[in-house]
This record gives structure tokens, sequence and C-alpha cells, in this order.
């Protein structure tokens, strides 16, 4: 199949920052919305985008600790917004609406990763309803916002998105619970989320992209034991990294500002970045970076789309009866 997942040769890569790829962009009077932009690498992202002097709005489950992490970066603010509770999410968006404000850039980067069974909304698993189903919703609710915006959306997936596919015969796990294709069934409708989305925000003027922001220590492995990560190989008893492919949280952190704002990305969207460049599809079967065919296929995309629709009963692209 043809496919625009091919590198452009932006000249970043592995161990780009994310100042390094803003350096020369000026994001004065933009608004940037980053879900999780409080810890880890959306902390990062909101120091960066912020310096750049984007306004940055901060969703947040815990929003007292995300003031204490940003009360000290100038044109930040914080709000409420928790993405397994879609009352929360309407609430957010209603309150964001209200505003009148445009977002030029939103980026969908809270998550959780390999999280003990747990059931949230009406039973749902925690990791689709969480990474996905929140942000599926909240971006079909600031539709106005970011359509005003004519920016860029951007789906913090992984290259842990290789672990599964949609299991369309039972996403919520009903039938047995494994955290890690559970992460990677999420992690793959962050990727079908933005191939969607931007082949139907695209005639607005807004864009969307997926990425993999590479291997980082964040507290996104707070569910994962010690003596997990130590097998791995990923740290050492003391918690030390030991993997020299492991990023820093201002390296992890570049992908995702880097497809939020690059003009390199003028006139084109829909795609899986890793490594700040635009990655390579390989095969099912093959290891290494890159994207694997099934989560940028855009039949999938769109059933995934219905699917997350008839779950959440938002659609802003619903047809007008």
């Amino acid at each position: 199949m043809t496919t625009p997942q091919h590198k452009i040769g932006s000249g970043f890569g592995a161990r780009s920052t994310a100042d390094d790829v803003l350096r020369g962009i000026d994001l004065s009077g933009k608004l940037a919305i980053v879900t999780g932009g409080y810890s880890g690498l959306g902390l990062e992202t909101t120091r960066a985008l912020a310096r750049a002097g984007a306004r940055v709005v901060v969703p947040a489950r815990r929003p007292e600790t995300a003031q204490d992490a940003v009360g000290g970066i100038d044109g930040v603010e914080v709000d409420e917004l928790d993405l397994a509770d879609l009352e929360s999410v309407q609430r957010f968006a209603e309150r964001f609406l209200a505003t009148g404000r445009s977002a030029e850039i939103v980026i969908a980067n809270a998550g959780i990763m390999a999280c003990p069974e747990t059931r949230v909304g009406p039973g749902w698993e925690a990791q689709f309803a969480t990474n996905h189903l929140g942000h599926y919703a909240l971006v079909n609710r600031l539709w106005p916002a970011i359509a005003r915006g004519q920016g860029r959306v951007v789906s913090v997936s992984s290259g842990g998105h290789r672990h599964s596919g949609i299991r369309w015969d039972d996403v919520q796990f009903e039938r047995g619970y494994d955290k890690w294709l559970a992460y990677g069934q999420a992690k793959t409708a962050n990727i079908l989320f933005a191939v969607r989305l931007d082949a139907l925000g695209r005639d607005a003027g807004v864009r969307a992209f997926s990425l993999h922001p590479g291997a980082i220590l964040t507290p996104l492995q707070r569910h994962l034991p010690r003596e997990e990560m130590v097998a791995a190989g990923w740290i050492d008893e003391a918690g030390n990294a030991l993997d020299p492919s492991f990023k820093t949280p201002e390296q992890g952190a570049a992908t995702q500002v880097w497809a939020a704002t690059s003009p390199q990305l003028a006139g084109m969207g829909g795609v899986y970045c890793e490594d700040c460049d635009i990655a390579e599809l390989i095969a099912d079967e093959q290891p290494g970076p890159g994207v694997r065919p099934y989560a940028v296929d855009p039949e999938e995309a769109a059933r995934l789309w219905q699917l997350s629709a008839d779950l959440t009963g938002v659609n802003a692209f619903a047809p007008l009866r």
C-alpha cells in the first residue's frame, strides 16, 4: 500500500530536545492545551511551549498538584479534567469554550501504562478509556475552538502499539485481562485516532499527528514493580537507568513538540512520528523502530472512530439530521 510514512530528513534526532526543535519558532499569540502537562514529558512540553511564547492550558486530574508543578512558569494556567470521567471532560470543554478562545495546539499527552485491571465509567477497561476514549471525547468537545485555531492535534502514542492492534472481539478485555495487551491496544488507538481526525479535519485546516516519544523513565511507570523493570534491563536495583537508548524527559518531549509546531510538517498529517521525524512503516513481525500497518490503516481508523462515537455519545463530525 502507498503510505506517507517515510522519513523527511528533519535534521533532528533521538537526542534532540524540545528546545532544540523550537529554536527560531515564535508561538506568541498561540494557545496550547497539554493534557497531563504537569508531570514527566508533559511538564517538559509545557515548559518548552511557554518559553517559545505560547499560552498553555494544563488540564489535570489533580489540579493542586499541577499548580505546584507549573505555578512558576509564565503563561500557564491549570484547570480540572479527569479523562476517565466523560462528565469531567464535558465540564472542562464547556468552561474552555465559554472563554471564546481558539486552540492552535492540542497535545493529548496524559496516559496510564500497564496498570492492574481497572474499570471506569460503564465498566470500560481503564487504559483504553483513559488514553483513548477520554482524549477522543475531549477533542470532539473542543472542536469549535480547535477548528477556529486551524492548528494541530498531537496524539501521544508509543512503540508499545506493537503489543496489540484493536481487539474488535473483546475491546474491553471482558474475557481475561493482560496489562501489556491492553496498553498496546490503547496506544494503537491513539495512532488510529490521529489518522481519522486528520482525514476528517483537514478541510477545516486542522491536521493531526501521533508519535512515539521514546523510552524515558517518568511517572508513567508507576504501576510497574521495580523487579519487573530490573528484569527488563531498564534500571538497576537502585533505580538508575541502564538502557543507553533511554531519553531524558527533555529529549522525550521533543517529538511531540516537533509534531505540534514544526513548519517542516506543513501540509502533512495523519502520520506517526518518532525521533523528531516521520517513522517508517514496518511489517507486523519486524522488530525495531517504525509503525505497524494496522495502526495507520484508514479503514481501522474509521471503524475505531465510529466505535468511540457510539461509546461516548460524542462526534463533532456526525452528519446533521
